[in-house]
């Protein structure tokens, strides 16, 4: 018996599946995150090209739906705002999963029609990846409506829930063992109406799975969803016989989970929490405290504008308001006016502030603000007891002192940045609207804090001009 010999695809896989792992790597720091891309994506277009040359396809379906996704992809890129990015994110991760899932179904399919019987591999796996992509398209849909805010950021809750989710699951697991014993029980239809019922009720568990989740919690579970979809493509790659859809899946959900697992320790929070727990579903603890905020203290642009100039430190706290505001480039132009006063300017960085992992770190790399001034929660909490100024640019949940001080407080527990411990307080906010927790902040309350209401861009402006005048 002569062993079969590795053809030039295979070592495209191979190289893809090294690229990917490189490209992986490189992403991990923000200094190298762009390298990181463009190794993934020579990655991904040796793999595609790789894959063509098989000759599976019709050349003009192929042709036109590269033409269909560039163009949805290069309009994305160039219209999606930053503050859209998480609902991007969500929506194309979904296509993903729901590409799994059809390419599953369509190769079971494919050895049906043929009138054979799957093997136990072919059917086990195809249910796997037509499940789990299913959960993630009918998930990630609903993330995308909770986050363009096209239904409510609040949880969906009902009475017996977790029963319904547990019947559910209970029948996508019966219709998936009689798929792979080609158990037909004389329905119509046969084997594939086994698949139809596990495939649909997959679809429902992705709805039900996300509806109890608030708003708040959307990041921890586009990144959960997202491995999730790493775990269909994976399992389809095993459908098909595909290495490199095996390597680049099983990446995609190591990553997932492993920044799922970061963000709910960020939080305090386990992953059964987020998912179980209907975090912000009670509205009374923020309706309560809403009566304490109002004593708070508005100072204008010039006001601030004389506390950051004549302070030693200060630092910057970015949330997602700073985000619609687009006041990133303000804040670097504030920031270079007071280094040139020899005041030392740092930015303070929460892992789940604004609405997807990293979203602060790109928006302020944008803006070309130097990868060494930026500061992770553990190395920048110790430095507000001796900063002389903390500039909350739109953050709330993450800034919350009642997570430290209220034990009846849906966030107690959860790490956030100590700007309460800072000599001075400046909150940027156009209103005095809860956060996305939707919970209210006693840091407003604060006798340190003032607050300078307004667009943050324009605040942001107001503040370089008061202090170019000085």
């Amino acid at each position: 018996m002569t062993e079969a010999l590795a053809t030039p695809v295979d070592y495209a896989y191979l190289v893809t599946g090294i690229l990917f792992i490189v490209g992986l790597r490189y992403l991990s720091s923000p200094k190298t995150a762009r390298l990181g891309n463009r190794i993934s994506a020579l990655g991904m277009l040796i793999a595609v090209v790789a894959t063509l040359t098989q000759g599976i396809v019709n050349w003009y379906v192929i042709g036109a739906a590269l033409v269909v996704g560039a163009l949805v992809g290069i309009i994305s890129a160039q219209r999606v705002k930053m503050t859209a990015m998480p609902q991007m994110v969500a929506i194309f991760n979904g296509a993903g999963g729901g590409a799994a899932a059809l390419v599953a179904a369509g190769e079971l399919l494919k050895v049906y029609n043929a009138g054979n019987i799957p093997t136990y591999d072919i059917s086990f796996t195809s249910v796997l990846s037509a499940v789990i992509g299913a959960i993630s398209f009918a998930g990630s849909i609903i993330a995308y409506l909770k986050l363009q805010e096209l239904m409510t950021g609040r949880p969906i809750t009902y009475p017996g829930q977790q029963i319904v989710n547990a019947v559910i699951a209970l029948v996508i697991l019966v219709a998936w063992g009689f798929v792979v014993a080609n158990y037909d029980a004389g329905i119509a239809g046969g084997v594939l109406t086994w698949f139809w019922i596990a495939l649909a009720a997959s679809f429902a568990l992705g709805i039900l799975f996300v509806l109890p989740i608030g708003g708040a919690d959307m990041p921890v579970v586009i990144s959960l969803l997202n491995s999730f979809t790493g775990l269909a493509a994976a399992s389809t790659g095993f459908v098909l016989s595909n290495n490199v859809l095996i390597i680049s899946g099983a990446l995609v959900g190591a990553s997932g989970t492993l920044l799922t697992v970061l963000m709910g320790k960020a939080m305090n929070r386990s992953v059964t929490n987020v998912l179980f727990g209907a975090f912000g579903s009670a509205p009374a603890a923020a309706a309560a405290g809403g009566k304490k905020q109002q004593t708070v203290r508005s100072v204008s642009a010039d006001d601030v504008a004389a506390m950051v100039a004549y302070a030693n430190q200060v630092i910057v706290v970015p949330g997602y308001g700073m985000a619609v505001a687009q006041a990133q480039h303000s804040i670097r132009e504030l920031a270079d006016q007071l280094e040139k006063r020899g005041i030392e300017v740092k930015y303070a960085i929460h892992p789940v502030a604004g609405r997807m992992p990293g979203h602060m770190n790109v928006l302020l790399a944008e803006a070309n603000v130097p990868y060494t001034s930026l500061y992770d929660m553990d190395e920048i909490n110790p430095e507000f007891d001796r900063t002389d100024v903390a500039l909350v640019v739109g953050a709330n949940d993450v800034t919350n002192p009642a997570a430290r001080e209220d034990k009846t407080s849906p966030i107690y527990g959860m790490p956030i940045l100590n700007v309460d411990k800072a000599m001075n307080v400046v909150v940027l906010k156009r209103s005095m609207n809860s956060g996305f927790a939707g919970i209210d902040n006693p840091l407003f309350d604060d006798p340190k804090t003032v607050m300078l209401f307004g667009d943050a861009k324009k605040s942001i402006d107001g503040v370089v001009a008061g202090v170019k005048a000085l």
